[in-house]
């Protein structure tokens, strides 16, 4: 059962992400993403047993779509907005963002620096009669009221719209269909301003999908009984996502006395309480540039 973080309220919504409802979707429709997906991580353990696994790696910048499907004037959201995100994405992923001062001690070491930075080229508009999109990529189709990605192989694709069923965001993991690629975020948690709503009012929602987009999974594996692993060696393992802003430490699996690493955007805490990429992380990410996504460089 997913646990109520320490210290936060039930009254507060809870961060929800489709990404792994919709990966298990392409997983049992497409043969090729299993594929694909099997390769990939035969990929990134062989990048993981490498010497020069923690070397300093070549600074990329990927270039964005973004695209905004909406059918009321909050849901465009202004071009401000999209800027305030791009912002936050090239902040958390330089781990240069001042909130990360408040990673507790024992793991501040593992801070790292993906190298990875998000240039906007394209914002796309779309004006759309749907009230709102569930995680099935509808978003994704001009047929069904969306718009189709631009450029997927060179360009990391965001769409912005209005999310069903209380869901901030979901992504794509590497490997699937092009015409899906991409990542979706709704528009009350998309950005620093406008729209935005607390508490997912500081950009960290795409931060987290856009780390499903380059392989990472949620720190506690999406198992529930500590049985899983999100195939990353420097993040405990956890019972179940942590929700809300949670007093450190958080401790489940066994794995105190520093407990969850909750402050991960790999976690579901409040946008104000994850803070940090680890250096595992990192390499996973690149492994996924580098196999799955080379041609976004």
């Amino acid at each position: 059962m997913a646990r109520q973080a320490k210290g936060s309220s039930r009254r507060r919504p809870r961060r929800r992400c489709g990404t792994m409802a919709a990966h298990m979707r392409l997983l049992e429709a497409s043969a090729s993403f299993r594929t694909r997906q099997a390769r990939l991580e035969l990929a990134t353990a062989r990048r993981r047993s490498l010497a020069t696994a923690l070397a300093v790696p070549k600074l990329v910048t990927v270039d964005v779509v973004v695209n905004v499907v909406y059918r009321t004037a909050a849901q465009n959201v202004s071009d401000a907005q999209v800027a305030s995100q791009i912002s936050v994405l090239n902040r958390d992923f330089a781990a240069t963002n001042p909130d990360k001062t408040k990673v507790p001690v024992p793991w501040k070491g593992l801070v790292t620096d993906s190298r990875l930075r998000f240039k906007l080229t394209k914002v796309v508009r779309k004006r759309t009669t749907r009230s709102s999109f569930p995680t099935d990529d509808s978003v994704k189709r001009a047929s069904s009221g969306g718009v189709a990605p631009f450029l997927p192989q060179s360009h990391m694709n965001l769409w912005v719209c209005a999310l069903a069923g209380g869901v901030l965001g979901y992504a794509q993991f590497p490997g699937g269909p092009a015409a899906t690629d991409g990542v979706v975020v709704d528009y009350r948690a998309f950005g620093t301003r406008g729209s935005a709503q607390a508490p997912f009012n500081l950009g960290r929602t795409a931060t987290h999908e856009v780390g499903h987009y380059f392989n990472l999974r949620h720190i506690w594996a999406d198992t529930e009984d500590c049985s899983g692993s999100d195939f990353v060696a420097d993040t405990p393992n956890a019972a179940g996502p942590n929700y809300g802003t949670p007093i450190f430490p958080s401790v489940s699996c066994g794995n105190g006395p520093n407990g969850d690493m909750f402050m991960n955007y790999m976690d579901y805490v409040d946008d104000d309480a994850m803070f940090l990429f680890t250096a595992q992380q990192v390499v996973r990410m690149r492994a996924a540039l580098d196999t799955a996504r080379p041609d976004l460089r």
